[in-house]
């Protein structure tokens, strides 16, 4: 494991066993950015850098009981703590990085990630890796329950210029990496960017 993942893993353990606990109120805006997807039944989709799952319930219930939903963290005790809640009932979870998925090329319908941005190590090589995983026409949604100025009020930092979730860093980022960005939205109630893979 290299410094970039170990730092992270550290950073989510230290805070896995809490992590629901703190975010209590943001069941509702995953199940609507999970809606926005445009699944439909038996679609395959992935939740890279899942956590604890909170989005698996809101996917499943987009692609039903037909579709696959899988969960890949990082964090070992993200995933216990996806178990404890009993998430795992909707998608099968891996232990696993999302820049090497142990995915077939072009297998999902779809990849939602709720604030896995700002943890890449390496972010056009890793949002490629999602593109690989992906079929043409498919959709990659980057979400987090707030907006980017609200997110860093809460910690206590301001929005800087090289926000990579910026739209003007984001859009280039997204074509470098196979994707064509299709909506941005950045609100104090949410961040929602929406992609299609490139053919």
């Amino acid at each position: 494991m290299n410094d970039d993942h170990a730092r992270v893993r550290e950073f989510f353990t230290a805070r896995a066993a809490d992590w629901d606990a703190k975010f209590p109120d943001d069941g509702p805006a995953y199940r609507a950015a999970a809606a926005e997807l445009g699944l439909r039944p038996g679609d395959r989709v992935l939740d890279a850098g899942c956590g604890t799952g909170r989005a698996l319930p809101a996917l499943r219930g987009e692609v039903g009981a037909d579709g696959v939903v899988l969960g890949a963290d990082l964090t070992p005790a993200m995933l216990d703590e996806a178990v404890q809640a009993g998430r795992h009932i909707e998608g099968q979870l891996l232990l696993a990085d999302v820049a090497r998925l142990p995915v077939r090329t072009q297998a999902l319908d779809a990849v939602f990630a709720a604030g896995l941005v700002a943890h890449l190590p390496q972010p056009d090589d890793n949002l490629r890796e999602l593109a690989r995983v992906v079929r043409p026409g498919g959709i990659l949604a980057l979400f987090h329950p707030i907006g980017r100025a609200a997110l860093a009020a809460r910690q206590g930092r301001r929005v800087t210029p090289s926000d990579l979730r910026a739209e003007g860093n984001l859009r280039p980022l997204l074509a470098r990496s196979g994707w064509r960005m299709t909506s941005y939205v950045d609100t104090d109630a949410r961040f929602l960017a929406l992609a299609v893979r490139l053919r």
